[in-house]
């Protein structure tokens, strides 16, 4: 048994190491074609700049600290925006979820608020709130509060009834059956409205940027607009793109760690 397990070995290594690493061939082979029809002019990089140049750009901004700089402004709105965000919206969750007064009370209006294009509301923060910081935080804390409200919602509503039984059959008050069947129950549903978030966080930071900015990666992108300078552009967007990969990776991390007592969760 041994013997072929060692015989095996070899032979099963280059296939896992291929099944592992093959997902990133179809990217690799996407940016070698793009640099090669840049190169060949196919693509004016006038128009699309070549993955060699936005790499030599970006670690030009990196070098510099000017991408640092805007990366923190940004990071900034989107900490103060997101956790309005979930405080408002986890506050306004708890209230209708756990009551049927408050549902009835509060979550027609919010289906209407929420059916609203937010990002249509820039006009109305910028004459609400001025051109200074606060419209740029509350577009990213209004974007965000939905998500965190529909799901923690739809969360403490699906939790089984039957463990709601069996806490009042263990004589739990309701406040130990909120605390310790309804909140643990929704915490899944929250975090996936919490990734939700992030990504409309993004989203809603590249508009409020637009909003007499500046500073900012969203401001670094526009102004690199009207200058023409893709390579900058792309950057901003790669930048986007990491920051939303980076977010949503720090709560599946979080998932793994609070959700650890759910079958479900895969270990490594």
């Amino acid at each position: 048994m041994t013997t072929a397990m060692a015989i095996s070995s070899p032979i099963s290594s280059p296939i896992s190491w291929a099944a592992r690493y093959r997902r990133y061939l179809p990217p690799l082979l996407l940016l070698a074609i793009w640099q090669v029809g840049a190169s060949l002019d196919l693509f004016p990089t006038r128009t699309l700049a070549s993955p060699l140049m936005i790499a030599d750009t970006f670690f030009g901004l990196i070098s510099s600290g000017e991408l640092l700089k805007h990366l923190v402004v940004s990071l900034g709105r989107v900490a103060a925006g997101l956790s309005i965000g979930v405080v408002v919206g986890g506050t306004l969750a708890l209230i209708t979820g756990l009551s049927r007064a408050g549902e009835d009370l509060l979550d027609a209006s919010l289906q209407m608020l929420r059916t609203l294009p937010f990002l249509a509301l820039v006009p109305l923060f910028i004459l609400w709130f001025g051109i200074g910081e606060t419209p740029k935080v509350a577009l990213v804390a209004l974007g965000t509060t939905f998500p965190i409200y529909l799901t923690l919602f739809a969360g403490i509503r699906g939790v089984d009834a039957k463990l709601i039984e069996a806490g009042h059959t263990l004589d739990l008050s309701h406040s130990e059956i909120i605390r310790h069947i309804v909140l643990p129950g929704a915490l899944p549903s929250a975090l996936v409205g919490l990734r939700y978030a992030f990504g409309v966080a993004w989203l809603s930071l590249v508009v409020a940027e637009q909003i007499n900015a500046e500073s900012g990666i969203g401001y670094l992108v526009m102004t690199a607009r009207d200058f023409l300078r893709t390579d900058i552009i792309l950057v901003g967007l790669i930048v986007y793109a990491l920051l939303g990969l980076s977010a949503d990776q720090i709560v599946r991390t979080l998932e793994r760690r609070v959700l650890a007592w759910r079958p479900s969760i895969l270990k490594d």
